[in-house]
């Protein structure tokens, strides 16, 4: 236990007003660095966002998601600049009253190792949340598959991300097990679509007809700003066991990639019922033979004859 008039008799022996002088330096020192780096911080990511906002994947953010994210982050960076200013600032201090450090040293290095071994998951965690949100990798509302799950973005940290999946259930990732991030719902999506054709049907009418029904849906109303590129045939993909496959290819706001397709092939099954041709997997016809005992080429046994009685 420290000994205050101990301390008293080193104050003096260094002069009580020399002390108490570079104590309120240390002071005065600390409050500048901690406003300076407040300033820093704030200054340095708001020049990342900005660049992020002309040339990254963050001009599809809002002003307010912007400043969420950059709020955040700033927060995380100061707080942590803030503890390393104050832990220097207490070591100068105890060197000015002429204490030991060394024992303030080695006991500060090991709370850092234990800390730094038990709570090694949650740094990652952290620091992975940083680049998410500093990369702008996806955002709240995405549809995302992460660490193994797929599901509804409904709010992202800066330790884990919450999803929502498609039966409802809510998923808690850490951000420490995200290896790779696909974002479904960014941009655009491609829209391929396989029509099987009968061989009997004439290909070309079929092929007409599957076009017309994509200039149709990109002209939909509720469709037209959802389409980049309009729906059309581009090969024949295969030929199958009762028909041929042909690939129809376009693409869509990503946000649609699951409905497009249900509501373009209603569409080409909708125009093609109005022309007369028939698109489909049809049974492989099966033909019956009637089984016959087939004539034999040997010839007949004799009939066994009769002994006279």
């Amino acid at each position: 236990m420290l000994d205050p008039q101990a301390i008293l008799d080193q104050l003096n022996s260094i002069g009580l007003w020399v002390a108490v002088a570079q104590l309120l330096l240390i002071g005065v020192l600390t409050l500048i660095a901690l406003r300076f780096a407040r300033g820093v911080v704030a200054g340095a990511l708001r020049r990342l966002f900005e660049r992020e906002v002309v040339e990254g994947t963050a001009q599809q953010l809002s002003a307010v998601e912007l400043e969420r994210r950059r709020l955040t982050l700033q927060d995380l960076a100061y707080r942590v600049l803030r503890v390393i200013i104050l832990v220097i600032a207490f070591l100068m201090t105890l060197e000015v009253l002429r204490l030991d450090i060394g024992p303030a040293i080695a006991g500060l290095g090991i709370v850092g190792l234990a800390l730094s071994l038990g709570t090694q998951s949650l740094v990652r965690d952290y620091i992975a949340g940083a680049f998410v949100l500093i990369e702008n990798q996806y955002s709240k509302g995405d549809v995302v598959e992460i660490a193994g799950q797929t599901g509804t973005v409904e709010d992202i940290g800066l330790r884990r991300t919450v999803l929502r999946d498609s039966d409802g259930t809510v998923r808690y990732v850490p951000h420490g097990l995200i290896q790779t991030a696909s974002n479904l719902s960014r941009n655009w999506a491609s829209l391929v679509l396989d029509v099987p054709v009968p061989y009997e049907e004439n290909l070309s009418a079929v092929n007409a007809a599957i076009d017309a029904a994509g200039d149709k849906f990109a002209a939909d109303p509720q469709w037209r700003a959802a389409v980049f590129d309009k729906p059309q045939v581009t090969r024949v993909e295969r030929f199958a066991e009762t028909g041929i496959v042909v690939r129809v290819e376009g693409s869509v706001a990503a946000l649609h990639r699951f409905t497009a397709p249900g509501v373009l092939r209603g569409m080409i099954l909708d125009e093609c019922d109005k022309r007369g041709l028939i698109i489909g997997y049809r049974p492989v016809p099966q033909h019956d033979q009637p089984i016959t005992d087939a004539p034999s080429s040997d010839p007949p046994l004799p009939s066994p004859e009769r002994s006279p009685a």
